[in-house]
């Protein structure tokens, strides 16, 4: 078993590839022989600048390297995401509670994500693609603000042609070329015919997960079968300093994803 010091050590690992997503955001693969759990997260350091908290959205189970995808939302962002190919990346983790994968097996599985919130969701609907023969139906519903903000632009295209994955993409304003449904990703679960036994998994806006849940909670899915990733402030990453506290939840290590069960008393008070 790791020491607390052992879980705060930052290797230095190179970046082997970068692949912009949209205009501000870019999925870093990094080497790492470190094992994860979809849902998780690293604390990635731009040496001089800092470190910030960013979720795993590669495969788990491909070899030596892990994929990254991150937003330019501030300083230590902006430098990560200009990280090229040869770059050095300070990586300390995994971190936190992931998604509930052995549950997922053999249930039908409903997936919602609102813009970057797709990304910790992303190594999901990768194990979902690669083995569809141990899952139920699953449904992806993905929303952003408009079509030049619609991360992993190819994936999506692959699962909406996939027979194993049903695949609805929103955007709250749409430009000239764009040809779907528009308006909050939720409108989509009643197209979806979302199976009440589902299980479902959510990450994006806290708005969105509340009005998400909500609509789920009136289809008749179990709130111990809603699953949210819960973002807020995270420093340490295995519950020594606090600043990711949410009332009594620790979100770094008891998260960062949680039951409904847990999450909606947190979620419903703003600014907790």
């Amino acid at each position: 078993m790791s020491t607390t010091a052992e879980k705060l050590l930052t290797t230095w690992s190179r970046v082997v590839a970068t692949r912009r997503e949209t205009a501000d955001t870019v999925t870093l693969t990094v080497e790492s022989d470190q094992p994860f759990q979809p849902g998780q997260f690293d604390m990635l350091t731009a040496f001089g600048i800092g470190e910030s908290p960013v979720s795993h959205s590669g495969h788990p189970r491909i070899d030596g390297v892990h994929e990254h995808t991150i937003r330019d939302v501030g300083a230590v962002t902006k430098a990560l995401t200009a990280l090229q190919p040869g770059g050095t990346i300070g990586v300390r983790g995994p971190y936190g509670r992931g998604w509930p994968m052995a549950d997922l097996v053999g249930n039908n599985i409903v997936v919602i994500a609102g813009g970057i919130g797709l990304a910790p969701l992303r190594p999901v609907m990768l194990a979902l693609e690669s083995d569809p023969g141990s899952y139920g139906r699953a449904v992806l519903l993905a929303g952003a603000r408009t079509p030049s903000d619609i991360p992993f632009a190819s994936d999506l295209a692959r699962w909406d042609a996939s027979s194993a994955i049903d695949a609805f993409v929103t955007v709250d304003q749409a430009d000239e070329k764009w040809e779907g449904p528009v308006g909050v990703v939720t409108r989509s679960l009643r197209p979806a015919q979302v199976d009440p036994g589902s299980i479902a998994l959510m990450c994006g806006p806290e708005i969105m997960t509340r009005f998400a849940a909500a609509d789920l909670l009136a289809l008749g899915l179990s709130p111990d079968r809603i699953f949210v990733s819960l973002e807020r402030n995270m420093e340490c990453g295995v519950g020594l300093c606090g600043h990711c506290q949410l009332g009594s939840l620790f979100v770094c290590w008891q998260g960062p994803v949680v039951p409904w069960t847990v999450a909606a008393d947190l979620v419903r008070v703003p600014e907790l």
